[in-house]
């Protein structure tokens, strides 16, 4: 079979011939329906060097899965053949305090595995078929199609999470921000529209991705340029923000967020974009606090696609075939994407 591969660092993923993946003993084959994407693919592809991760090149691509059991290894149990499920991305030891609670995103013995997932370091869903090393990875999607599932396991899923911390500040009269309204952004608004009674603040440079923003549930838009505080600051009152949610991570995102949060209040920055934030006494609001966030847990995912199954959220999606899928980064690349990017083996 044909997959999209990452064969070295610091270079393009590639399609290569591949063979077809058989399960082993509690493994579960998947057969893909949808591979979601994302950007953290490029920072993987060009961003990392030789040692940097715990794992070496090269492996499939693809940590946004969804699809239908194929065959089912021996041992494996609750699952039937054709059942449509969604491959909960980050995969941990099931051991650990962590795993157990099931936050395996935050696994304590993650150094040890040598992965992170399929995608990041085994073999993912730029493919037809996929192995699952655990059947506690998959979770039933009912009616939910996978194209417009699979992104929803990380693209929906982190700023589920992310938006889950920070609901007890996020009362009537409040004000959130979100910095990059792209493929996690537009989720978050999404997100936040659903489940606080907040104002939603977009905030992005491209104005289709405000756009998109504003389709979705933002009560304001604002063009990431040098008035963005001020603006903020006219919506919320004067108060600032009670939470900001950065997408992006750049050294601007993280300094407007900064500037921009009220006292007690959250900054949590999920992008990774590789900025720093210089933190001093005068230099944010006072028990302001700041955190960064990986994914999220497995019980989140099964609310996330529960709240997809009624309707209430859904990631907008452009399709690639595997054929083209090199094509899907480079227009992530180009800021040209209206959403999330899906590829279709």
């Amino acid at each position: 079979m044909q997959a999209l591969q990452l064969t070295a660092w610091q270079h393009d993923p590639e399609l290569r011939e591949v063979p077809d993946p058989e399960p082993g003993p509690g493994q579960v084959l998947v057969r893909i329906g949808g591979a979601g994407a994302c950007h953290s693919d490029l920072h993987l592809s060009h961003d990392f060097a030789p040692g940097m991760m715990p794992f070496e090149p090269p492996f499939t691509l693809g940590h946004e899965n969804a699809g239908w059991v194929e065959a089912l290894g021996a041992g494996v149990d609750g699952l039937a053949v054709g059942d449509p499920v969604a491959v909960y991305g980050p995969w941990g030891c099931g051991r650990c305090r962590r795993c157990l609670m099931g936050m395996e995103n935050y696994c304590e013995r993650q150094g040890e595995i040598g992965v992170m997932g399929g995608g990041l370091g085994r073999d993912g869903g730029m493919a037809p078929f996929m192995i699952v090393p655990r059947p506690r990875f998959l979770v039933p999607l009912g009616d939910l199609d996978p194209i417009h599932a699979a992104p929803l396991t990380d693209a929906g899923l982190t700023p589920y999470h992310a938006v889950k911390r920070s609901l007890g500040l996020l009362v009537p009269g409040t004000t959130v921000v979100v910095i990059g309204v792209g493929g996690l952004g537009h989720m978050a608004v999404q997100l936040l529209r659903e489940l606080s009674p907040a104002t939603v603040i977009a905030v992005d440079q491209r104005q289709d991705a405000l756009d998109v923003a504003s389709e979705v549930g933002a009560t304001h838009t604002v063009a990431m340029d040098g008035d963005a505080a001020s603006e903020i600051r006219e919506v919320s009152g004067g108060r600032g923000a009670d939470v900001v949610l950065d997408f992006v991570g750049a050294d601007a995102t993280m300094a407007l967020g900064a500037s921009v949060s009220r006292p007690l209040g959250h900054l949590t920055i999920v992008g990774i974009a590789g900025g720093t934030l210089p933190l001093s006494f005068f230099g944010i609001g006072y028990e302001v606090s700041v955190a960064t966030t990986y994914w999220g847990s497995l019980p989140e995912l099964v609310e996330l696609l529960a709240l997809a199954s009624i309707g209430r959220i859904g990631a907008h999606i452009e399709q690639f075939p595997l054929a083209r899928a090199t094509e899907a980064y480079a227009a992530m690349r180009a800021g040209t994407l209206r959403g999330r990017a899906v590829v279709v083996p």
